[in-house]
């Protein structure tokens, strides 16, 4: 019988597990250095929390079943709503604005393609009740703040506002699911079958050629200018427009931005994100050389725990796909240091030095030191192999001779070099090269 591993999902071996630790370590400590704290939240939720508002017809794309008590659950596709049960179960009564990052599997039943599976991990934050542009450059300057950390290359940051979209639909009075249906299909990208849409619904003439002109429209902060002298006398536009501007001021007060002349950040009209919980800003992150892949985040600010039935508390986060940035990382060649299994390979020459090996191990497991010691009885010459095999910087020989000077040897595995140091000053030698 061959055991083979579930369709859409992966098995990640030592050195790639310790390319995504050190990735998650540095995106924890930007995030904390911005306030956030790490939250968790189950793996399986309620059906109903992912049904409400998508519709049923989400079933499909989830992975549900009944538990021995006929409960519907489910495998979460995503976070951000666990986030916002977990919020109005636990923290409405907290002082806002609360800042929590996650960092976890999601799993969605869809064909399997190039960087797409059914498992697969998130690295996001909420940051509830901060609707303010101070709160939402906040967010996106932590998003760039992480991906200059990880010395990520070639990114770029597109900033839109779903207000001046859907404040042009409101007054034009197009139907709400209507609207709904237009903010899908240009999160979709598809322009031709939004233009086929718009004409089954008989949308006005006029109202159709600015909704075209909008979300085509991409650059610098002069875009916004050319907006406002095309459209003058539709006031909620105008509010989102003039909301987008304070933004955009705010991001340069964070020291990022430069609309126009960084070409990391671009103003682009056509990001609707497809979601109806999202109000208002909007941003997604591309790496243009990976393809149809080259998203590797999307956030914005949003009001899903009002559509959840709880108090109106307006929110901004983003999720990384933690998983499309590791391949941006590894498509750059990035080099992303794998540490070994152990710093120190502690090697007893026999028997009778095994007792003290062990005491030297501890000794040093004790003090932080990532320490292996010879567990399998190997002769000398295996021992160096192993040890090199594992990733040993170094390896302390322990003889019998060198214990009765009371000294052991360290072997630097890299160089070669062989020095004598005192048994009892062992530790603090380590600490020194380490």
């Amino acid at each position: 019988m061959e055991l083979s591993k579930p369709r859409g999902t992966r098995d990640f071996l030592f050195e790639e597990m310790n390319q995504r630790k050190q990735v998650e370590a540095t995106l924890k400590k930007v995030f904390e250095t911005y306030a956030y704290q790490e939250i968790k939240t189950p793996l399986f939720e309620n059906l109903s929390l992912f049904t409400i508002k998508s519709g049923e017809q989400i079933v499909e794309q989830l992975y549900n079943f009944k538990d021995k008590n006929e409960r519907e659950l489910t495998l979460r596709p995503e976070i951000t709503a666990p986030v916002a049960r977990l919020y109005m179960s636990n923290m409405q009564k907290s002082p806002k604005p609360i800042k929590m990052y996650y960092y976890g599997s999601c799993f969605r039943y869809e064909r399997p393609q190039k960087g797409r599976y059914r498992q697969f991990w998130q690295f996001g934050c909420e940051l509830i009740g901060g609707k303010t542009p101070e709160a939402d450059a906040e967010i996106i300057t932590m998003a760039s703040q992480s991906l200059e950390k990880l010395g990520l290359e070639g990114y770029e940051i597109h900033i839109g506002h779903l207000g001046i979209v859907r404040g042009l639909l409101k007054e034009a009075q197009v139907e709400e699911s209507h609207q709904e249906q237009i903010m899908v299909l240009i999160d979709k990208g598809d322009v031709e079958e939004l233009q086929n849409f718009l004409k089954e619904v008989d949308m006005d003439y006029e109202t159709t050629n600015i909704l075209l002109m909008i979300i085509e429209m991409k650059g610098g902060c002069e875009i916004l200018d050319n907006l406002r002298a095309k459209i003058n006398d539709k006031k909620m536009v105008l509010d989102a427009l003039d909301e987008f501007s304070q933004l955009l001021k705010t991001l340069n007060d964070f020291g990022v931005g430069d609309f126009g002349r960084n070409t990391k950040f671009v103003i682009n009209l056509g990001i609707a994100r497809g979601l109806d919980y999202y109000s208002g800003m909007v941003f997604e992150i591309y790496v243009p050389k990976l393809g149809a892949q080259k998203q590797i985040c999307g956030g914005g600010s949003y009001n899903l725990i009002e559509n959840f039935g709880g108090e109106k508390v307006g929110s901004t986060g983003f999720a990384f796909g933690f998983d499309r940035l590791m391949g941006a990382l590894i498509h750059q060649n990035k080099e992303l240091k794998s540490d070994g299994a152990a710093n120190i390979f502690v090697a007893p020459i026999s028997n009778a030095t095994r007792p003290k090996s062990f005491e030297i191990t501890q000794k040093l497991r004790n003090a932080g030191i990532s320490t292996e010691v010879d567990l399998g009885r190997r002769k000398f010459k295996k021992i160096l192999t192993y040890a090199n095999h594992i990733g040993a910087r170094y390896v302390i020989l322990v003889g019998e001779k060198d214990l009765l000077e009371g000294n052991i040897t360290l072997k630097n595995m890299e160089t070669g070099d062989q020095e004598e140091i005192p048994v009892d000053n062992i530790v603090e030698h380590v600490l020194k090269l380490i």
